[in-house]
């Protein structure tokens, strides 16, 4: 498709060439292109559809990239990057070393600040704006505004009203946008989503309490002192000019504008071109839809956030990207899949479990027991530190919650971990989904640190599933254990062809707390792995085997990081002088470690080979490209191999 104004903004300066009145188009020539590239390249959809008007505004009014956006969610700006310069590599986008999936300052002088967790933008760009304070001193010329743009469910995280009551108290001009479309990927629950939905503004008052500022400017009648002490008083006239209760902002002596309509561009500029110059601390809130323009993503906005590959036209997605709901057939079931049927299971015949998730009721499953128990679950958005300490509240109380959070996003809560749940030796069980490398979203969302970050917690205990029957196995036993139990498993399907859970399915009691099982036997090394990545380490051996008929390994599934097993590592320490260990996170505190730590403490000496990831970021691009690139897929665990079998 020909695009008339697109295919010319190379950078923001080219946008601001244009007339007001251009700017609807631009808009929806931005949308169309979104819509056609992420058809074919998949990538966050709905969310950055209800942020283009946004988008535009901003960069026609402000003059970025010195003055600077602080996005936050970055799915929210994918318009931004497209009419920053990164338009004709747009396509490469969430792709093995493409664009990256989100705003990312090494990629660009237009990203302020990295944005792939929710809620931090007020925080970092509150930082930035008193930076620029601070170096005034210096260099008087220097002038930047600092934007700080939050939606998405962002502003339910408790690290955004951290930074929204910092900002109340120093001295800085932030402006916070702030983008309410009601949403983050499910819809959003809680008392504050619904004060968002009431709250309103006089337009009277803001008309009248804008031309005082400026009369008051012009006769330099005006200082911050004077400002502030008007600014309290003018709260209680809003209100009764308004016939409105007061609200969060204005308590806390921030400027508040709106709600306004997100959708109408020129109506955004208008307004931003007026209050970027006012002094302090000030907040504009916008209504946007998610989806907006796409019918289908207007219409099922969680389906849409990231719907894989598409048709434009008919609105139909690949059918290898759905859902398959029927265990029965062929096509194996995803993860977690396995963990919401099973959690439903367990729930219906204990009334005393309930589940929690941060805001991914769709994204982990437990929309299965959601629909069945809604009273026995319970979306607390996007919040995962209180996600933990609710559920170690709920604990306390007798009841059992299965927590599940996103591995990436569980690092958040770690301090709750520790502090609220494993101090007390509570009864709450972790189920970290998107454990290990997940795909095209990047180093913000990996979940290689779980094994490590989790080891060292007294009371915890850790274990890792090789299979779909191996989870739900492990999301029994954790029903009938004492204190903190952490089960993380991986994106994607379950195995395919698994011919020990086929052959023999585990039922009750056939998994034991802090017990592996060994799956092969031989006489020359122990492999001991520990979850997902057991499957492509027994395709290395089975192919090595055909190679090497001679050299025989013996196979370990430990399944259980914490408590380890002392029978399965005596048994290795005994007999083996090599032993390789091989996990799907950071070798650095994970399973290897705890290998090498186990038979120093018990006198044995074997030369103890790490895999797993080393001390790096890992990059974005799909998880075939990554864990090849890491050499953890059966052609780099199978090099390995042969290599201990050619020193030999």
């Amino acid at each position: 498709m020909e695009y008339q104004y697109i295919n010319k903004i190379d950078s923001p300066a080219d946008l601001k060439q244009l007339k007001i009145e251009e700017l609807p188009a631009v808009c929806a020539e931005l949308r169309q292109f979104i819509i056609e590239a992420l058809s074919k390249n998949p990538g966050h959809l709905a969310s950055s559809l209800g942020a283009i008007e946004l988008t535009v505004a901003l960069h026609y009014v402000f003059d970025t990239p010195n003055d600077k956006l602080v996005w936050d969610v970055g799915h929210q700006a994918y318009a931004h990057k497209i009419l920053t310069g990164r338009r004709d590599r747009f396509h490469t986008n969430r792709q093995f070393k493409g664009l990256s999936p989100f705003t990312n300052p090494a990629e660009s002088e237009y990203d302020a600040f990295i944005a792939g967790h929710a809620s931090n933008s007020i925080s970092a760009a509150l930082g930035i704006d008193v930076a620029n304070e601070k170096l005034k001193i210096k260099n008087e010329e220097l002038t930047r505004n600092v934007v700080a743009i939050i939606g998405d469910g962002a502003m339910t995280g408790g690290l955004a009203f951290e930074g929204l009551n910092n900002t109340s108290m120093d001295k800085n001009n932030l402006l916070i946008v702030l983008n309410d479309n009601h949403m983050a990927i499910d819809p959003l629950k809680g008392g504050f989503t619904q004060y968002l939905v009431d709250l309103t503004t006089s337009a009277t008052y803001n008309k009248w309490r804008w031309r005082f500022y400026q009369l008051a400017v012009k006769l330099h009648l005006m200082n911050d002192e004077k400002r502030k002490r008007i600014l309290r008083r003018n709260n209680n006239w809003k209100a009764a000019l308004s016939k409105q209760k007061s609200n969060i902002f204005t308590g806390l002596n921030i400027r508040y504008f709106g709600p306004t309509d997100g959708h109408d561009v020129e109506g955004l500029v208008r307004i931003l071109s007026e209050i970027k110059n006012h002094r302090g601390p000030k907040v504009l809130h916008i209504i946007t839809k998610k989806g907006k323009g796409y019918a289908p993503a207007e219409n099922d906005q969680t389906v849409w956030h990231a719907p894989g590959e598409f048709n434009v036209t008919t609105g139909e997605r690949r059918s290898d990207e759905l859902k398959i709901q029927n265990y029965e057939l062929t096509t194996p079931p995803l993860w977690q899949e396995v963990f919401g049927e099973t959690l439903l299971e367990l729930a219906k015949k204990n009334d005393k479990i309930v589940g929690i998730t941060p805001a991914m009721p769709s994204g982990c499953s437990m929309s299965i027991m959601q629909k069945e128990l809604p009273d026995r679950v319970y979306d607390v958005g996007i919040a995962e530190g209180h996600a933990v300490t609710f559920s170690a509240g709920l604990a306390r109380a007798g009841m059992l919650p299965y927590c599940n959070i996103y591995s990436t996003f569980l690092q958040r809560a770690y301090d709750n971990i520790v502090h609220d749940v494993a101090l007390q030796n509570l009864h709450v069980v972790l189920c970290i989904d998107r454990a290990g490398i997940v795909g095209n979203d990047g180093a913000t969302h990996h979940g290689l640190l779980d094994l490590a970050y989790l080891r060292p917690i007294p009371n915890m205990q850790i274990c890792a599933p090789r299979t779909g029957e191996e989870l739900k196995a492990m999301m029994q036993l954790a029903e009938r254990l004492e204190g903190p139990v952490a089960i993380r498993y991986p994106r994607g399907r379950t195995p395919i062809n698994d011919e020990m859970s086929a052959a023999k399915p585990l039922n009750d009691g056939m998994m034991k707390l802090g017990k592996g099982v060994k799956l092969r036997d031989g006489e020359d090394i122990a492999v001991l792995t520990i979850g997902a990545i057991g499957n492509p380490m027994g395709e290395a051996i089975e192919e090595l085997k055909i190679q090497n008929s001679k050299f025989e390994i013996a196979h370990y599934d430990m399944r259980w990081l914490k408590p380890l097993d002392d029978e399965i590592l005596h048994e290795v320490g005994k007999r083996f002088k090599t032993i390789v260990t091989a996990e799907d996170g950071m070798i650095a505190g994970g399973l290897g470690s705890a290998v090498m730590e186990w038979m120093s403490d018990h006198g044995y000496t074997p030369r103890v080979i790490r895999l797993g990831v080393r001390d790096q970021f890992v990059e974005h691009g799909s998880t075939k490209e990554l864990y090849h690139m890491l050499k953890l897929d059966k052609e780099g665990l199978l090099c390995e191999l042969l290599s201990l079998a050619q020193a030999k």
